[in-house]
């Protein structure tokens, strides 16, 4: 029986571009522009910052509306990705990378935020609903899925607005850096032993 194609008809598809093809397609959600830098809402875009400092994967390439790099973790050939389309058009990109590089829901990885999670939190999730966030509404709505791995980054509820809270830089830097590089620490580990037993070491 044939596979079912997550992108339409394959007479649609662009041949894939086997330079940027990998095993993993990781994606840190976040705002392109200096304004943006280290806030809140920009916490996938660090973690892949992260990612990219301790394996050497320089994200320099720009291509399907998005920075790219890839390179190697823990065996496993990896394209990092960060959409340059804004927050809530998050799934454009994806889309067109995942339309021409012919990737598989279940190869992706999704970092985002989560203002419903405490500040030093990380969780980890083989699929489900986007909840309120913006960049996963549009990621499942393009994608027409909700089955693929995702990393959230705890930045805990607001006092006040919920657009200046993610908008807003981190009140405690050591604690949003040690959430970042835990939530780093979680991307590894499922790359490294699979979404169970990473879900046992940081769930």
């Amino acid at each position: 029986m044939r596979k079912r194609l997550l992108f339409g008809s394959s007479r649609l598809r662009r041949k894939p571009a086997k330079d940027l093809s990998a095993d993993w397609y990781i994606i840190g959600l976040g705002n392109p522009g200096g304004q943006y830098a280290h806030t809140r809402h920009n916490a996938g875009f660090d973690v892949v910052s992260i990612l990219s400092q301790r394996h050497g994967i320089g994200v320099r390439i720009h291509k399907y509306s998005a920075r790219l790099g890839k390179g190697d973790i823990n065996g496993k050939a990896v394209l990092l990705c960060m959409p340059q389309t804004y927050m809530n058009r998050s799934g454009e990109s994806v889309k067109e990378l995942a339309g021409a590089l012919g990737v598989r829901a279940g190869q992706l990885i999704v970092i985002y935020d989560d203002a419903d999670l405490p500040l030093c939190t990380v969780r980890i999730k083989a699929r489900g609903s986007a909840g309120s966030h913006n960049g996963m509404k549009s990621i499942i709505y393009h994608l027409q899925t909700e089955e693929f791995a995702r990393v959230r980054v705890g930045i805990g509820k607001p006092d006040g607005d919920i657009v200046d809270h993610v908008l807003g830089e981190y009140n405690d830097k050591q604690a949003a850096f040690d959430t970042l590089s835990k939530a780093a620490d979680a991307v590894e580990a499922l790359l490294a032993y699979g979404i169970t037993e990473a879900q046992s070491r940081y769930n």
